[in-house]
């Protein structure tokens, strides 16, 4: 150290010393803040009642138990070209993303040539018709139907999909979605189809029967949150829509039933994004999410089921008939075939597309 003729450090040597000193304190901060940010993911989820619901069962005990934290990003509700982007420019916003079967099978359908990688876990106890090798449903949900109660007070109410096409016997201002993806299937089961006949879809069929409707039909919606506010208002009487957005309408006041018979059910689940630095993380992430008691939590702020079937042991007996993965309203539920979808999506698209404008 040099000192000036008055025995004290020059300006020069001080600024040396202390940047030299910063530095060296600096340092180790510095490589923690690198750590830390190396176990830390971004996952893609819906938002709304998902963050909640996620945080509680997922997000916050993993970073307990692991020292990993999970940031949920809020993404497109059809998150396929984004997710093609990030694999196809590596530029991985996303490690992961909670996506629903369908989405999942475009991902990894022959046009996209595969965007998600195996998931490397073993089902533990979620049945095995759920699972795929790069697919780990946590939830489930139903296409259903609801019914505002006050429309057929005092007199029978309906109770199947044949009974919403049934125009005479139960009149009502209508609702149906404005995509062929589970309208089509409803179609059919209102003219007979048996569930286990549904796939493939008989389209003449299905388009026939539409045509008995289409002139009842008062709105076709585009989005869910639209649905529950349809069916507070009383715009429409009946309306098919997913469980959670009928009973967010219900648990608001709107005087409304679910009807579960005959409910279209789907998937979704955490996949691991193609050639992402932290797979591995995400990986021990999904792994994570098979707990059934960490399944059963997510149930306090999200009408959505969980697929592991012990999840319903940590369920009060009441918030479960409200579940669509309740033993009681799986009884009828009907599976989509996703593949179907996947593979057929664009040409039925075009099709009901034009169906709508004739």
């Amino acid at each position: 150290m040099k000192f000036d003729q008055n025995g004290t450090v020059s300006r020069r040597n001080f600024l040396r010393i202390a940047g030299a000193a910063g530095a060296t304190i600096c340092a180790p901060a510095v490589w923690g803040l690198k750590a830390q940010e190396g176990r830390r993911i971004v996952v893609r989820d819906p938002g709304g009642p998902y963050t909640p619901g996620f945080t509680l069962a997922f997000y916050e005990p993993f970073k307990k138990a692991t020292g990993i934290e999970v940031v949920g990003i809020v993404g497109q509700h059809d998150p396929v070209a984004y997710i093609r982007s990030i694999v196809e420019t590596k530029n991985y916003v996303w490690d992961g993303a909670l996506v629903n079967q369908m989405v999942h099978d475009v991902l990894m359908g022959s046009k996209s040539g595969g965007l998600l990688e195996e998931h490397k876990a073993d089902p533990g106890g979620i049945p095995k018709r759920f699972v795929k090798p790069s697919f780990m449903p946590v939830l489930a949900l139903q296409t259903v139907f609801t019914y505002r109660t006050d429309a057929f007070s005092g007199k029978a109410a309906p109770e199947s999909w044949a009974d919403f096409w049934n125009v005479n016997e139960f009149p009502g201002r209508r609702a149906l979605r404005k995509s062929p993806q589970e309208t089509l299937e409803q179609a059919l089961l209102a003219d007979g189809v048996p569930a286990d006949k549904l796939y493939p879809l008989d389209l003449d069929r299905a388009f026939k029967s539409l045509d008995r409707l289409k002139k009842d039909v008062q709105v076709w919606w585009t989005g869910g949150a639209q649905t529950s506010q349809m069916l507070k208002t009383r715009e429409v009487d009946l309306c098919p829509t997913w469980n959670a957005r009928a009973q967010a309408a219900i648990d608001e006041g709107a005087p409304a039933k679910i009807v579960f018979n005959q409910g279209l059910l789907n998937t979704e689940g955490f996949c691991v994004i193609k050639g992402g630095p932290k797979a591995d993380l995400v990986r021990e992430f999904i792994a994570f999410t098979r707990d059934p008691e960490r399944q059963a939590a997510f149930t306090k702020h999200l009408s959505y089921g969980p697929v592991h079937p012990d999840a319903y042991k940590f369920i009060d007996a009441e918030r479960a008939k409200a579940l669509p993965t309740s033993p009681e309203n799986m009884k009828t539920a009907i599976q989509v075939n996703t593949q179907y979808w996947s593979g057929a999506l664009d040409a039925v698209q075009e099709r009901f597309n034009a169906w709508l404008l004739g």
